[in-house]
């Protein structure tokens, strides 16, 4: 026989031998788990967002096994996953607050103004590496319009929706994915209920707003002083609202001059 067919047969023996005794290691060293752990993975939304905080649902589910996570942290799953968990692991789930990613931008088209005309890929992180980090928008803060979002979203809640970015409240987990795609880092989370928010991200003072987009804040202080509850705030010339106070009268959506405070009800 061959020294080259000794060698193949010597290798495949060896294969065999390892073989075997991986198996039988495997075996012997496996590890145990939980049959809860299969249920309350069964129990998830299924999304594998991350929105729990966990590196997916199977992260999850054996962190909730070894009581390291709460049972109502499945976002995409509300209310209804906790429940199920909670009769798994035989504990209360408790109530969970729902929230919605909401973009804080009012520049529709035709109501900015650009810098000069994009020609480049159709990706908001790529735009936004030039002019400035603005693109071609005179907006340093305002949406681009070019759907990284929308891409990121599981859930078909994000849609680009006369050149800026809008969310269906309805669709949406509160997972957050948008956010971290958002090379202007201008999507928020709020409230489901909530029904006022300072639809605008810009920071520059009123004068240089007006001059580029017809509906961003100018930090006039007027829904301030008239909130009843002493629920706004202006910072850095942005008006900012803050929801646990907000009692939802709509005063200040209704007096802004610049029609961004945006009433959900």
């Amino acid at each position: 026989m061959s020294t080259v067919v000794w060698a193949l047969v010597v290798l495949g023996s060896l294969g065999l031998v390892f073989g075997v005794l991986l198996a039988v290691a495997g075996k012997i060293f496996a590890v145990e788990k939980d049959p809860k752990e299969a249920a309350v993975r069964a129990a998830v939304a299924g999304a594998n967002c991350g929105a729990c905080g966990y590196p997916g649902c199977d992260g999850y589910a054996a962190a909730v096994i070894r009581g390291e996570a709460p049972v109502n942290s499945c976002v995409p799953g509300g209310q209804a996953a906790a429940e199920k968990i909670a009769s798994i692991m035989g504990v209360e789930a408790g109530g969970s607050e729902r929230y919605v990613a909401f973009v804080r931008c009012s520049g529709t088209a035709g109501h900015t103004k650009e810098k000069f005309s994009y020609e480049g890929p159709s990706s908001c992180l790529a735009a936004s590496r030039l002019g400035g980090g603005s693109g071609a928008n005179v907006c340093t803060a305002g949406c681009m319009g070019f759907g990284d979002c929308v891409a990121a979203c599981q859930f078909d809640a994000m849609h680009i929706v006369d050149g800026i970015a809008k969310v269906n409240r309805k669709k949406c987990v509160g997972c957050m994915k948008c956010a971290e795609a958002c090379p202007k880092k201008l999507i928020t989370k709020v409230p489901y209920g909530a029904t006022d928010i300072v639809a605008c991200n810009s920071t520059e003072k009123g004068a240089a707003v007006r001059k580029f987009c017809d509906f961003g804040c100018i930090g006039c202080g007027l829904c301030k002083k008239e909130c009843p509850v002493d629920a706004i705030t202006v910072e850095n010339n942005l008006a900012v609202i803050d929801q646990s106070k907000c009692i939802h009268c709509g005063h200040c959506s209704d007096i802004c001059p610049r029609h961004i405070i945006r009433d959900k009800r």
